[in-house]
């Protein structure tokens, strides 16, 4: 399984040269790449074939401490509530949820008629285990530390076998969303043990066969409380890098390529061929070029607002993904979230010349470091530092190795170019990513009114209200943090002309209705 075409290896080893910044911004993305997959219905039945990037030995099945899996967790398992399309909270297994008058207790409503794969009624119980074993610190959640402030375990009530009760230790009025991560999954009441190498739960599909790393099968499961999924099974391979991937596609080997953004190259190459095309996963990636604060020369506020102000979003946007997403303009949240704040700095490199002289880095040069391990962090850093170039800012892109990445760069260069899945709730990706103190926060920045607006914002009830205080937190991110944002990626997805009603949006994937025409 999985050799490699000698065809598609001549079409994308051609593509290669073409991946850089420079030749890359002639082609209209509009005409040269698909918006969309397929059109039309898929037939019952058949088996989808899904290549994925390569995890390590100790990956596990169980929703509560995986890093990776993520195809097999949305196949298998269920949350409480999930993220809609329109970036709202959605019923999942809880039908409905409501707080009390100050937020500090949430009671949520859930689905009756859902069994487990082994046959298990869903109850309430299961729905307090799961939180539990997320907190527990045997779990080594990597929600817990998002949770554990809010919520204690010993304090969970379930009145009766359809609803939970959920004290908080402090107001929280978006509390809900934080309940839609994929460390959320239900798992059922005492499968700590097991859960990792079982899979059980109530999604569209039950586990098969699963090894850590490798290959992998999920099979329909018939009595799904939202009906029978359209396909008969889904078989999963772990293939090495971009390249591999995208010539099993091109020879007809796989169907969809799973979290890989292809590179607008070899898009084309993928989008002219007769077995294969291009899906999109509008603005599913945020590129981040953090600075680390605590790191001279980005200690400085204004050196930040500088590197800022001296790069234009709209250059990076089309040099590096021809056009395919959104300029960032440094602010953090996705312009399709109902919490985005649209008002941003103008693109200014004379202010950014006036700023570094009043720093004292009148001649500013600065290292940036990339990888291969994304196939646009290069050139993005190569359009940034072109761009940066016009203000006066000497920018030297390095290039580090793949594989050790994000244990020797992220979080211990001062510059460097990484990315994130957007998908994650305005409350949780500001306090994760940017609050003072957190494991995540990348660029080390620490701002007391920040963290100040994110707690106020916690606790008022009002929406609009609430809103506005998101919308002032994210002017301070664009003002003084450390994140240059220039752009959200359209996720460019390789699939089979044979695949219909494929749906994707953050880490949500539409497993009950996507099919094969011919099946």
């Amino acid at each position: 399984m999985l050799t490699t075409a000698a065809a598609a290896v001549a079409a994308l080893g051609g593509s290669a040269a073409l991946s850089g910044c420079s030749g890359a911004a002639s082609a209209s993305p509009s005409r040269a790449v698909p918006t969309h997959g397929p059109a039309g219905r898929p037939d019952r039945g058949g088996t989808l074939r899904i290549a994925r990037p390569p995890a390590s030995d100790a990956e596990t099945l169980d929703p509560a401490s995986a890093l990776s899996a993520y195809e097999y967790l949305g196949a298998l398992y269920n949350r409480l509530v999930r993220i809609a399309p329109d970036g709202t909270v959605a019923p999942d297994l809880a039908e409905s949820w409501e707080p009390d008058a100050k937020a500090t207790t949430w009671t949520f409503r859930l689905r009756r008629g859902v069994t487990f794969h082994d046959g298990r009624a869903f109850t309430s119980a299961d729905a307090a285990y799961t939180l539990r074993h997320i907190l527990a610190k045997a779990t080594a959640s990597p929600q817990a530390p998002v949770l554990s402030p809010l919520v204690d375990p010993g304090r969970l009530r379930t009145p009766d076998a359809h609803t939970l009760v959920v004290p908080l230790k402090s107001p929280h009025a978006e509390f809900p969303s934080l309940l839609t991560h994929y460390n959320c999954y239900v798992v059922p009441e005492g499968s700590a043990g097991s859960i990792g190498r079982t899979g059980i739960g109530t999604g569209p599909f039950r586990l098969a066969s699963f090894t850590a790393a490798g290959p992998g099968r999920v099979t329909a499961y018939a009595d799904h409380w939202a009906g029978r999924p359209v396909l008969d099974a889904i078989d999963f391979y772990t293939v090495a890098d971009m390249q591999a991937r995208s010539n099993a596609l091109l020879a007809g080997q796989v169907d969809l390529l799973s979290q890989t953004n292809l590179d607008f190259a070899t898009a084309r190459v993928i989008a002219a061929s007769d077995r294969a095309t291009i899906a999109r996963a509008e603005n599913a990636q945020w590129y981040v070029l953090p600075m680390l604060t605590t790191e001279k020369p980005f200690t400085d506020p204004r050196v930040r607002q500088a590197m800022k102000l001296a790069y234009d979003p709209a250059h990076i946007l089309k040099a590096a993904l021809q056009g395919a997403g959104t300029a960032g303009w440094d602010n953090p949240v996705p312009p399709n979230d109902p919490a985005h704040v649209a008002t941003h700095p103008a693109h200014d490199p004379e202010k950014a010349r006036h700023l570094l002289k009043r720093a004292g880095h009148e001649r500013l040069a600065v290292d940036l470091y990339t990888s291969s391990y994304d196939p646009i962090f290069t050139p993005m850093a190569l359009a940034y530092q072109e761009s940066a170039g016009r203000a006066g800012i000497r920018i030297r892109v390095k290039t580090a190795a793949a594989d050790s990445y994000y244990t020797q760069i992220w979080m211990k260069k001062p510059l460097m170019a990484t990315y994130w899945y957007t998908g994650r709730p305005v409350d949780q990706l500001l306090n994760q990513v940017f609050r003072g103190g957190s494991s995540y926060n990348e660029t080390a920045w620490s701002d007391k009114e920040f963290d100040a607006l994110l707690d106020r914002a916690r606790r008022e009830i009002d929406e609009s209200r609430r809103r506005e205080l998101y919308g002032q937190a994210q002017t301070l991110v664009v003002e003084r943090g450390g994140a240059i944002t220039p752009m959200f990626a359209d996720r460019l997805v390789g699939i089979s002309r044979k695949v219909r009603g494929y749906a994707e949006h953050g880490f949500e994937f539409d497993y009950l209705h996507i099919g094969l025409k011919g099946a």
